[in-house]
């Protein structure tokens, strides 16, 4: 079986790996502007993997992690504030990290970003902001940049797990661009590369066309999905 990725909108997906686990990172369906309804109904779940606190990232991962008893995996402090809202089955970890669950290889590594919550009109700090680098049954490696800016270190994520896919954010201000997000491609040393975090409000003007055009002189491919859209 192939790798199936699902874009659900902004930075929310649904895969299912090649031994048919199914895994959802960043779940934000609820309030999404470019979340389908189809998104609303995801079916059973064995793993959210949660990247950092924004609301955008983790707004609905009490309700989905609850309905689906899937385990959740995020950044400590993450993990600790979902906990306190009543979620049971959630492992903290820190960038460094590795956990093997279903199979899978899950480690964690870092992003250059901010993570918190607004609660009551006030920030909450809710630790580091990371990315997760997946190795999958048959070997496949994915690296899942979650919002995060360029970083010199993306050359030895390249180097020590060899990921062939990366799903990077391209939308800019917040995070990368497509400028960045095509310079990151190169240190990854990737063949294919999934965008994200673009075109969900006015502010993020990244495209995929702007990327195809850095990228696919070089050999990469380039990935664009629409919201409920599955490639395999």
């Amino acid at each position: 079986m192939a790798l199936s990725i699902t874009w659900l909108g902004h930075a929310t997906f649904l895969l299912r790996s090649p031994g048919g686990k199914t895994i959802l990172f960043d779940p934000w369906v609820t309030g999404n502007p470019a979340s389908p309804e189809s998104a609303k109904k995801l079916g059973p779940l064995d793993l959210i993997l949660i990247t950092h606190g924004h609301s955008d990232h983790t707004g609905d991962a009490v309700a989905i992690g609850r309905s689906s008893g899937a385990q959740t995996v995020a950044p400590f402090e993450t993990a600790q504030w979902l906990g306190s809202k009543g979620l049971q089955n959630v492992t903290g970890m820190n960038p460094g990290g590795t956990l093997h669950a279903l199979g899978l290889s899950i480690t964690m590594v870092p992003a250059v970003h901010s993570s918190s919550v607004e609660e009551d009109g006030k920030i909450i700090y809710l630790g580091v902001a990371t990315g997760y680098v997946v190795r999958f049954e048959d070997g496949l490696t994915i690296y899942f940049a979650g919002d995060t800016s360029i970083f010199g270190d993306m050359r030895l994520i390249g180097e020590m797990y060899q990921p062939s896919i990366a799903f990077l954010p391209i939308g800019d201000l917040y995070t990368m661009g497509p400028d960045q997000a095509a310079k990151a491609c190169e240190l990854l040393g990737v063949t294919q590369v999934v965008p994200m975090h673009y075109g969900t409000f006015p502010a993020l003007t990244g495209t995929p066309a702007k990327l195809r055009e850095l990228v696919e002189p070089k050999g990469i491919q380039v990935l664009e999905l629409t919201p409920g859209e599955t490639a395999s």
